[in-house]
């Protein structure tokens, strides 16, 4: 009888810009935030930008990993997105991706941030599941 493989869990599904120089940053404060070893992490240029392909990692850590939050962090300067990235852009593209997350999985709680290039973390939203 085959034996059945363990549950994996991790609380949170982190999804942010590959850019270098936000890695400073980003990593000791999902840790803080988090825990040491209890996330996943998504790298992807642009962060949101391209939503299709973030949906397709929060359905995976959704199925594979179980997570309860999903973290979007945007940031300022991010040439993913040229002349179109203004804080209002990244602002929206963020809501939207929370809306849309949060339709299609009621559970997770969604984090929204723009991440400044001076490292500071400004939430955007945080959308909690109903109870």
């Amino acid at each position: 009888m085959p034996s059945k493989k363990p549950v994996i869990h991790c609380d949170a599904l982190v999804v942010h810009c590959m850019d270098y120089r936000l890695q400073k940053f980003i990593q000791p404060w999902i840790t803080v935030r988090f825990g040491y070893d209890n996330f996943d992490i998504v790298s992807l240029a642009g962060g949101v930008h391209d939503y299709e392909m973030v949906l397709k990692y929060v359905q995976l850590a959704v199925q594979i990993h179980s997570i309860e939050t999903v973290c979007l962090i945007n940031h300022e300067d991010c040439r993913a997105y040229g002349r179109d990235g203004t804080y209002k852009r990244h602002k929206h593209d963020l809501m939207d991706a929370q809306t849309k997350i949060q339709a299609i999985f009621p559970h997770l709680k969604v984090e929204t941030f723009y991440l400044h290039l001076d490292g500071v973390f400004e939430a955007i939203s945080f959308k909690q599941p109903p109870h």
